[in-house]
């Protein structure tokens, strides 16, 4: 009989082995989850180990430097679409991705399939011994109120992730197959469930974002503790992300606002901002702070962005926007230095070379320190102006708009005046902006260029792209591949340890792959 095959440890308590690539049940087969978690604070101990989870790396069996967590996830998904490129391709880590080159990889256990796959269940089982210890859980019952919501909301996160990312979008794809879905721990000999449908795994993200954000609702302090945790404001920023896939955009919008009215929230200035590298800039609603002895060398996020650091991954195999999005930056915008510097002629060590990027910085290059952001209040505000204008509410979107394009291009009143009042886009994603709805999505992909992950957008928004327009800097233009909206190689195939391992997915079950 074949039983699931991904990891099932808990991470509080037992270190975090999510990375390994065989089975792990001995914890829960020496003892249940409700006793592992009798009390608030063992959970919390728990819940810590799977924010912890978001940024090591180790996810696949080779490999590792490309798999440091989430914010890997989100370059991947960066290159995988047309406003960012690799200058060069290094050791050939996130570059087969740019290169849409990784769906041969689902057979073993080095690849993105595998990785991807194995960090978000990894999560999802660890957030399962959470919530099912709730009805026996002690301790302080505001504590345990606030791990339980967390546990939905990171459950919920982990689930919207994975479905974007082995399913085409939600619109028009809800009857197609997702991803199994798993509400109770897991223990050796676990049975796997078959794949759900799109329709099923979002109706079970909604239930669960509904939860986390009622029970985070509820607590004394409904604010972080610390950067790390998701709180209730952190909670509506993840049902707006949802439910703008989903194209529920009154949920978005309201989702979207109320996550901006966390105390204290405020836009940041470029200057603010600085390097992207530290959860305590304005902005921030949602982070994981790295401190020196959480370093990983070249397995990490700004190892792989940062040029200017000697023996950097980033100064072999450097990230750069893409010239047709380049293009579109206004001079006046302050965001347009943070891709260039000196003339677009010289080519030289370290980020000195055409369109390298400068927006992400280590913060300590001796230390090799630097906070990942996982969330900020800029990406609600364009959540919200994009929602209001999907529902002709032109007004309102302009004056959210205006929130944030004030801030980083002092001609942006001016600019924003030339646009017309409709919710229809370009196609064609280098064309010259002319409405509303053009303006807010190009804010989208200057401001969360290298943060977002472009492909989630390009999906549900039914575009495609072309990388090899006239005057492109595109290194690998993929002429040959198909990159029309819905493309096949904008998902992954399931990993073939899946198949091989969970009697209710067989090959006919696959994904399809393009080698």
């Amino acid at each position: 009989m074949k039983k699931i095959l991904y990891i099932i440890a808990l991470f509080g308590l037992l270190g975090l082995n999510g990375c390994t690539d065989e089975l792990n049940t001995e914890p829960t087969d020496r003892v249940a989850g409700s006793t592992m978690f009798k009390d608030a604070t063992s959970a919390e101990t728990a819940i810590n180990g799977i924010y912890r989870a978001l940024f090591v790396a180790g996810w696949s069996t080779n490999w590792a430097s490309e798999n440091c967590g989430q914010t890997a996830i989100n370059l991947m998904a960066d290159l995988m679409g047309e406003d960012h490129l690799m200058q060069g391709q290094g050791s050939g880590w996130f570059y087969e991705d740019y290169r849409l080159n990784v769906h041969g990889d689902y057979s073993h256990k080095s690849g993105r399939s595998y990785s991807v796959w194995n960090f978000y269940y990894t999560i999802v089982c660890n957030t399962n011994y959470i919530i099912a210890s709730e009805a026996t859980m002690g301790g302080n019952p505001d504590l345990k109120q606030s791990i339980i919501g967390q546990a939905y909301a990171l459950r919920a996160f982990a689930y919207s992730n994975l479905i974007q990312l082995f399913q085409q979008t939600y619109i028009g794809h809800e009857n197609a197959p997702g991803i199994p879905l798993y509400t109770e721990p897991t223990v050796a000999g676990t049975v796997g469930k078959p794949r759900g449908t799109v329709q099923q795994v979002y109706d079970l993200i909604n239930q669960d974002l509904d939860k986390a954000i009622t029970l985070l609702g509820g607590v004394t302090n409904k604010v972080q503790t610390h950067a790390s945790h998701v709180d209730y404001y952190v909670a509506n920023g993840i049902k707006a992300r949802v439910n703008l896939v989903q194209h529920r955009y009154k949920e978005a919008m309201d989702a979207a606002a109320e996550a901006l009215t966390r105390p204290g929230l405020k836009v940041a200035t470029v200057s603010e901002l600085g390097g992207n590298n530290s959860v305590k800039a304005p902005g921030v609603l949602w982070g994981v702070e790295i401190t020196k002895d959480q370093t990983a060398g070249t397995a990490s996020f700004f190892s792989h962005m940062d040029a200017d650091v000697t023996g950097s991954y980033g100064s072999k195999a450097r990230q750069c926007i893409s010239s047709g999005l380049y293009d579109l930056i206004p001079n006046t915008d302050l965001r347009k230095a943070a891709w260039f510097r000196g003339k677009l002629s010289v080519e030289g060590d370290g980020s000195n070379i055409s369109y390298c990027q400068l927006k992400f910085k280590m913060a300590d290059p001796v230390t090799r320190t630097g906070d990942y952001l996982l969330m900020r209040a800029e990406e609600m505000i364009l959540i919200k102006a994009e929602a209001e204008c999907h529902l002709e509410k032109y007004a309102e979107a302009r004056t959210t708009i205006k929130m944030l394009g004030s801030k980083r291009d002092s001609n942006f009143d001016t600019r924003l005046a030339d646009r017309t009042d409709s919710k229809e886009y370009n196609t064609n994603t280098n064309a010259p902006l002319i409405t509303l709805m053009d303006e807010i999505l190009f804010q989208r992909r200057l401001e969360l260029w290298g943060e977002a992950g472009r492909i989630f957008d390009l999906q549900r928004l039914a575009l495609g792209y072309n990388r090899s327009y006239a005057n492109s800097n595109h290194t690998e233009k993929v002429t040959t591949k198909n990159t029309s909206a819905a493309s096949p190689l904008f998902i992954f195939p399931l990993p073939q340890s899946e198949i091989d391992g969970n009697e209710n997915i067989t090959d006919e079950d696959q994904n399809p792959i393009v080698q």
